[in-house]
């Protein structure tokens, strides 16, 4: 898809605060420190849109960008780091939850891994969540530059079988530094946001 807006649209925590639904909206969803935002930058053609930090737990917000004024990108905050007090662990599932239960105009949720990670119980949780309320999802495997191309493809089978993966349900490879999975990652968006069009 040839980019030609994206823009940041505002910061939200709770329904009342989220922008219209008036978009199709893609959720980007993982672990804190796998590289939610530096893959939306990479999407949409822009070094700083989704603010990026070495630090696991930063977007403690949920972020909604707009596309083409067509696709609403929605960063959600990462899950399962080890340094925050256990309420606002709490605090942020909560607002997780409650934007991918309730949230009406959400298309597609982006599931992010870090290719060299073993799935943890967060995980598993969020794929049975997201298993149990029939919301689709595509698996994204990051950083996969830093693995040879066999070690990349052995440990996306390892990690298929830990989330019993379906042969129907795809999972692209991903490198923030060689872009590779990019065009894929947009052609299965595009392509599942027509067959949502038809329907």
């Amino acid at each position: 898809m040839k980019i030609t807006s994206a823009k940041f649209v505002k910061s939200a925590v709770w329904p009342n605060q989220y922008p219209p639904a008036s978009l199709p909206e893609v959720a980007f969803v993982g672990r804190s420190n796998v590289g939610k935002s530096s893959l939306i930058n990479i999407l949409v053609g822009r070094k700083n849109l989704a603010k990026t930090s070495n630090t696991p737990g930063r977007t403690q917000l949920i972020n909604f960008f707009e596309i083409n004024e067509k696709i609403s990108f929605v960063d959600l905050p990462g899950y399962g780091f080890a340094k925050v007090p256990h309420s606002v662990k709490k605090d942020w599932r909560d607002m997780i939850e409650t934007y991918l239960g309730q949230r009406q105009n959400l298309a597609l949720v982006i599931f992010i891994l870090d290719i060299r990670r073993d799935p943890n119980s967060d995980d598993l949780s969020l794929r049975d969540w997201l298993s149990h309320y029939n919301i689709p999802y595509l698996y994204i495997l990051t950083k996969s530059d830093k693995l040879s191309n066999n070690q990349a493809i052995t440990r996306k089978r390892v990690i298929e079988k830990n989330l019993r993966t379906s042969s129907e349900r795809k999972t692209i490879l991903f490198s923030t530094k060689t872009q590779k999975g990019k065009s894929d990652i947009w052609d299965f968006l595009e392509n599942h946001l027509n067959s949502l069009s038809l329907q």
